[in-house]
């Protein structure tokens, strides 16, 4: 047996703004990708992750049935017969690792649930998302629900605000185009919940709030207007913006070794860097309008491209 796929994600625009009801936008990234299988497979990650759904059960039993029920019989013999979620996507690398398994077992088993083929209003794209971020705090203890939810419906999604979110389109890429988003590996494993308590600790201060609402923010709405309408010049202005902002307020977010090379970017205006989901670690998201010319800056590192502009 196997279920079917479910994608990475990368949030584009958003990371920690979104907790404070900036916007953001997140995109399916189908270049890595899982399914829940049931095969003799008794590889260490397979049994790994079957011990780990037998977890997710267990929590999955705990949600409140007015907001969702399971078949919790059949995901029990399920993992019984040693079903695991089968992954390429990177765990830690802030691209939805765990937003793909909960989107995978929400669609596999859920009693009357929603579906992709339905006219999707807010309420029910708010509706998934609240069960989403239910399900998902097994693994991050806080979730946005974000992340399986752009899994499960594989489309983009605009987020205006907390309690507003769409489905949208995004411009079409321009392959023959110089200019890209990208991918750095970091090489280190990011963790959620530990960054996410120093963003939470630096909310205590004042300063922080008020650079978070008037720099933060603020750039980051102007970024996802400007992709949105593919207003690219704007958008590399407010990018650049964007990520003096992340290095002067959000540097324990960002691995040590990426200070110097983050800063040149910006100097150099050969690239700009911005956290990938929470930081710390995992990827880091670049964007630059020539990406042959960020390729020889970065010749030490990988890059993979997600979008040309």
């Amino acid at each position: 047996m196997k279920g079917p796929l479910f994608y990475s994600k990368i949030l584009l625009f958003g990371e920690y703004g979104i907790i404070k009801d900036s916007k953001g936008l997140s995109i399916p990234y189908n270049f890595y990708k899982g399914a829940l299988k049931m095969d003799e497979n008794t590889s260490p990650s397979a049994v790994d992750s079957n011990l780990n759904l037998g977890k997710l059960h267990q929590h999955l039993s705990d949600i409140d049935p007015e907001l969702v029920v399971f078949d919790l019989v059949q995901l029990k013999k399920d993992i019984t017969a040693g079903m695991y979620f089968d992954s390429s996507i990177p765990q830690g690398y802030g691209v939805g690792s765990s937003g793909a398994l909960v989107a995978a077992l929400y669609d596999k088993y859920a009693l009357d649930k929603i579906t992709v083929l339905e006219n999707l209003t807010r309420e029910k794209l708010l509706k998934l998302k609240a069960i989403f971020s239910k399900m998902e705090s097994f693994f991050h203890g806080k979730s946005s629900g974000l992340d399986p939810l752009n899994s499960y419906l594989s489309i983009p999604i605009l987020i205006n605000s907390k309690d507003n979110i769409e489905a949208t389109g995004i411009p079409s890429q321009n392959s023959n185009g110089k200019g890209a988003v990208f991918l750095l590996d970091s090489g280190m494993i990011g963790e959620t919940a530990p960054m996410v308590s120093i963003f939470m600790e630096k909310m205590k201060q004042e300063g922080f709030r008020t650079m978070l609402k008037n720099q933060f923010i603020k750039h980051t709405d102007a970024c996802v207007e400007d992709f949105l309408k593919g207003d690219v010049n704007s958008l590399f202005r407010n990018t650049k913006q964007l990520s003096k902002v992340v290095l002067n307020h959000f540097k324990p977010m960002i691995p040590k070794k990426f200070h110097s090379i983050w800063k040149a970017g910006i100097e150099s205006n050969a690239y700009y860097l911005k956290l990938c989901g929470s930081g710390g670690g995992g990827y880091i998201l670049g964007f630059t309008e020539d990406f042959q010319a960020a390729q020889k800056a970065l010749i030490d590192h990988k890059l993979e491209v997600v979008y040309n502009f």
